[in-house]
């Protein structure tokens, strides 16, 4: 068979993933703080972009504008300023020498002219940062006194219990391994090593530190934060030292090992864990100082007028970015077609209209995935948990006419709010369970409310075992298997019927002493 070479055209059809294809999917998701990055990212890159200013910086400066006008200028009524500079520079102003009501009999030592000082204040209040006069609102954390921290306690304790400076060294070598739990990180054979010092020395400072409060601190260990607490309790006795000791067993909920270990019986026993449950297992955490992050809903549902929902997306939330064009047609004009900032300002033209429309396109698809969501869980956000749908990606995806991994993306890692609190998005996408009527099935997450909230309500001398959560599930309508309601509890990490049953008789003991 001979070879020989040919041309010919075929036509075919293929996906093609580009850039800004690529990009816009990843886009879409983002969470507010990598969107956020992401566009000061572009917008540093990008002349053509811009990230417009809050209308808040414009009102504050108008309204600052307005205080400083006198009533004249705004268009008021001077009447009643007319009135108080009569008061004060009238006949009225005689009033206090007549009466003898003048301050120099009062306070003969604060005698002298203090006009001059209400200036001076105001202008030195001015210059502070945040001052009232750049028309800025000042900040009410400036004013807030410093919380402190467990160093700083800790420092103020050590001259205290310890006289000797070499001691107090060592002391201040110990605080700076702590933890923000309060416990020791670096071991005293390392200590004395850098320090030069013998260990045993290391040790009677540690044990020195060890009884300064919070009770707990200085610790190298969970049994060792808690024997120190029980220790200035006076409640370290040999009992208590081998339940310290044995934590894991306590942990594993293996109470007959440790009525042996401890040899007391079960009474005592669960005396000594209500002890224990009275324990700060993480002493230095009282004096954290670093601020909780709240999370930031990206959509807001409201209750309508009509009885609906409305839903909209989060303006905090939204980035409010603008392309300058006035900026490229002026430059534009200016340049050469054929030369290279040309090319580079049409370039950034293009990336800047692109991103603007990825950006519109983002909030659309987030907004109707919401709007989806909400017209589905209806009846949880009027009557709650117990009334959450089944519903998957799929589902929403046909009712919104798009693809299940846009679905996806969208729901990941974003944050609804609704009148029944804080919710992400991945929170109304349950697995179905089946009814025991023949009727409409259950989500999963209901149902695990459900045995949440039973074993909640259960009294000490009733507890509920699996059985009886299955049969009292059934009355209710839910048709599930012994099995799945222990995997739903271990996955809760709810102990079984018989730990709970002990856990619970220690709770009404301790609660009653």
């Amino acid at each position: 068979m001979a070879l020989a070479a040919s041309l010919f055209l075929r036509q075919n059809q293929s996906l093609v993933m580009t850039p800004q294809l690529m990009q816009s999917i990843q886009l879409l998701q983002m969470t507010h703080g990598e969107l956020t990055q992401f566009i000061e990212q572009e917008v540093e890159k990008n002349p053509l972009l811009e990230i417009a200013a809050n209308d808040d910086g414009a009102r504050d400066e108008r309204f600052s504008a307005e205080a400083e006008q006198s009533p004249a200028e705004r268009g008021e009524d001077g009447g009643q300023a007319d009135l108080y500079d009569t008061a004060t520079s009238g006949t009225a102003g005689s009033a206090p020498e007549t009466l003898d009501g003048g301050l120099d009999n009062v306070f003969p030592d604060d005698a002298g002219p203090r006009a001059a000082d209400a200036p001076e204040l105001i202008g030195q209040w001015k210059s502070m940062p945040g001052g009232g006069g750049d028309g800025e609102g000042y900040d009410l954390d400036d004013f807030v006194a410093s919380r402190k921290t467990l160093r700083d306690v800790l420092n103020e304790q050590i001259p205290f219990a310890l006289a000797d400076p070499v001691d107090r060294l060592i002391a201040q070598h110990l605080v700076d391994q702590l933890d923000e739990a309060g416990y020791l990180q670096g071991s005293t054979a390392e200590t004395a090593a850098k320090l030069g010092k013998p260990a045993a020395e290391i040790e009677r400072v540690l044990a020195r530190l060890q009884e300064l409060d919070p009770p707990g601190v200085f610790a190298r260990s969970l049994s060792e934060c808690l024997a120190i607490q029980l220790r200035a309790r006076d409640r370290l006795d040999p009992a208590m030292a081998a339940l310290v000791d044995n934590l894991e067993l306590l942990a594993r909920r293996d109470f007959a090992t440790l009525k042996k270990l401890c040899g007391v019986g079960e009474e005592d026993l669960l005396d000594m864990l209500a002890e224990i449950r009275k324990l700060d297992p993480k002493p230095g955490t009282r004096y954290e100082t670093s601020a909780s992050e709240a999370v930031v809903p990206d959509i807001v549902v409201r209750t309508a007028p009509d009885g609906s929902w409305h839903v909209e997306l989060n303006a905090d939330t939204l980035p409010r970015v603008l392309v300058n064009r006035d900026y490229y047609t002026a430059v534009s004009s200016r340049t050469s077609r054929d030369s290279a900032d040309y090319g580079f300002l049409n370039e950034c033209l293009q990336t800047a209209n692109w991103l603007t429309r990825s950006l519109d396109q983002r909030a659309r698809t987030i907004l109707k995935v919401a709007s989806e969501i909400v017209r589905q869980q209806d009846a949880f956000l009027v009557n709650g948990v117990d009334h959450l749908r089944p519903l998957n990606l799929k589902t929403i995806a046909e009712a919104i006419r798009m693809h299940e991994s846009t679905v996806s993306r969208v729901t990941s890692n974003k944050y609804m709010l609704t009148p029944r609190g804080l919710f992400e998005l991945k929170y109304f996408f349950t697995v179905s369970i089946g009814s025991a009527e023949g009727g409409d099935s259950h989500s999963a997450e209901s149902v695990r409310h459900r045995i949440r909230s039973m074993i909640a309500q259960e009294a000490p001398e009733a507890v509920l075992s699996d059985d009886d959560i299955v049969d009292a599930l059934r009355k209710g309508g839910v048709e599930l298997a012994r099995r799945t309601v222990a995997k739903y509890r271990e996955a809760m990490n709810i102990p079984s019927s018989v730990q709970r049953r002990r856990e619970k008789r220690a709770l009404a003991k301790a609660s009653a002493t």
